[in-house]
């Protein structure tokens, strides 16, 4: 199983690597997780730092519009395939 890790957990991580300036795989061996695990974090933070762990709570403020907006191509495209 899988094991998860809450966004605090992520965001202490990525901020080992980021400002405190140590390596990756340090940091990684210190907290007990994968090294590609961090450096996934490490990329999710670059890419979105004012939302970069969404998980399974909050959406990012764009996801509802998307979701709205997709919802009625995927109903068309359900009823085309009837």
């Amino acid at each position: 199983m899988r094991q998860q890790y809450d966004t605090e957990f992520k965001q202490r991580a990525v901020q080992l690597v980021r400002e405190d300036s140590k390596p990756g795989a340090q940091v990684a061996r210190e907290l007990g997780i994968p090294t590609n695990t961090l450096y996934q974090w490490v990329q999710v933070y670059r890419e979105d730092p004012k939302n970069p762990f969404v998980g399974s709570g909050p959406l990012k403020p764009e996801d509802p519009a998307q979701r709205a907006l997709e919802r009625p191509i995927r109903d068309l495209a359900e009823e085309n395939a009837i």
